[in-house]
């Protein structure tokens, strides 16, 4: 394919490195997780549809990272949050909207007997960690080997990522392996555990048969609360959440992402007696659970109520998994039709497909993944995984197909030889969350 112009992007990212650590707000939306010189900055989008500064338009996929179930520019979301706006958006009191959020979450959460909302999701899982010691009693978390569950201390301090965050928070976070029953009880093994958090699946793994049950059972036994982070899963596996795919009942949940359609909103729900210890009734000692300013503010609570309307009167869950197995299909095609089969994959849930990128000897690579990923986007495909949204058509699905048949015509000459050498325009990618800024450290 021919190297893609973007000069203004490049210019525009330098501005932002300048100006904002890392050059992005998100480190998974970082320059340095995509090829060098080749991260758009981006305008604005419609539907499956986003567009650059130099002009160039792309079929998206991750879509907000997970967050925009419905397309860009959803009308009925963005006329629910305008007629919000034109109400106010922030009071000193609780508003009616405020109200109908929580009786149409709780309708749709039946788990959950009350809730809390905020605006992103590190605020309600570290208010479930708080939540869960203060009615146990303990301070030790036990994490599954999942990628990604708060900026607070409490996660962070596991992860490469961990300058700053004191010895003692490291201490009190232990992981375990997902679908691996044996390592859950040794976490727990000590009955000091607060709570075990965890997504009930991901997009590469579903739960092996008896493992949630398992782990339910574990947390019972043990005196340790069940969270379960609905982030992902929440109104992609199902508008209730994975926790009703799987027949799993947890203590607490937590919501956010695909709950506004990419508006801000996010919450806490669970079980009554767990979630009145943060409120007037009761006689313990009181959680500073979540109070923010703009926990309530109106647009997210507006925008939540309009995805919430387009899940009860449609189905964009069976649309997103329409267009995840047509994606799949095709892809698995391209992939075997050019001989590189082996190497170029795609997994997971229809609806939160993630590819794979190997090198000749059949081992993930970074640098393969980046000359697939630089492949795409020379075509008009911008992703870094396959997860579709309900407004992904038949022909941005057919247009996906025949880019991802010419990366593969790239990638199997790349491995005929052996190597990216030659192919690769820059360095390869690297993870987003990392200890050093090498590989991509900037001069």
């Amino acid at each position: 394919m021919t190297e893609p112009s973007m000069p203004r992007s490049a210019q525009l990212q330098e501005r932002l490195h300048q100006l904002v650590p890392g050059g992005a707000h998100t480190y998974a939306r970082g320059s340095d997780q995509y090829p060098e010189g080749m991260a758009p900055i981006l305008t604005g989008g419609s539907g499956a549809r986003v567009w650059d500064v130099d002009g160039r338009e792309y079929v998206e996929y991750g879509m907000g990272l997970r967050s925009v179930t419905l397309g860009h520019g959803y009308r009925p979301v963005v006329d629910a949050v305008t007629a919000a706006i034109g109400r106010g958006t922030s009071f000193s009191r609780p508003t009616t909207l405020e109200l109908e959020a929580a009786e149409t979450f709780l309708r749709l959460v039946p788990t959950a007997d009350m809730v809390k909302f905020a605006k992103n999701g590190s605020d309600t899982t570290t208010a479930a960690v708080r939540l869960a010691r203060a009615a146990t009693g303990r301070e030790r978390i036990a994490v599954c080997d999942q990628p990604f569950f708060s900026v607070d201390d409490w996660f962070i301090g596991t992860t490469a990522m961990n300058a700053g965050v004191d010895a003692a928070a490291r201490s009190l976070t232990t992981r375990f392996a997902y679908n691996d029953l044996d390592s859950v009880e040794a976490a727990l093994s000590g009955d000091d555990v607060a709570c075990v958090f965890l997504e009930a699946a991901t997009g590469s793994a579903e739960p092996q048969p008896g493992f949630l049950e398992g782990v339910r059972a574990a947390c019972d036994r043990h005196g340790t609360l069940l969270v379960l982070d609905e982030m992902i899963t929440g109104f992609r596996w199902s508008p209730h959440g994975a926790q009703h795919v799987y027949g799993i009942r947890p203590d607490l949940s937590c919501w956010g992402k695909a709950m506004g359609n990419g508006f801000a909103v996010s919450a806490l729900a669970g079980r009554r007696d767990l979630m009145e210890l943060g409120g007037l009734r009761t006689d313990d000692d009181r959680v500073f659970l979540l109070s923010t300013t703009h926990g309530a503010e109106t647009t997210g609570l507006a925008a939540f109520l309009a995805v919430a309307e387009a899940y009860t009167t449609g189905d964009p869950v069976a649309r997103m998994e329409d267009a995840g197995r047509r994606l799949a299909d095709g892809v698995r095609a391209a992939a075997q039709d050019a001989g590189v089969g082996e190497l170029v994959t795609v997994s997971g849930r229809p609806s939160c497909l993630v590819f794979g990128t190997r090198d000749p000897d059949g081992r993930p690579s970074q640098a393969w993944r980046t000359l697939f990923l630089q492949e795409l986007i020379a075509g008009g495909v911008l992703g870094q995984s396959f997860v579709t949204s309900a407004a992904h058509s038949a022909a941005d699905v057919d247009h996906t197909i025949d880019v991802v048949a010419d990366a593969c015509a790239v990638y199997r000459k790349a491995a005929e030889a052996g190597s990216v050498e030659g192919l690769l325009r820059g360095r390869p990618v690297a993870p987003a969350v990392r200890r050093t800024a090498a590989p991509r450290r900037l001069p």
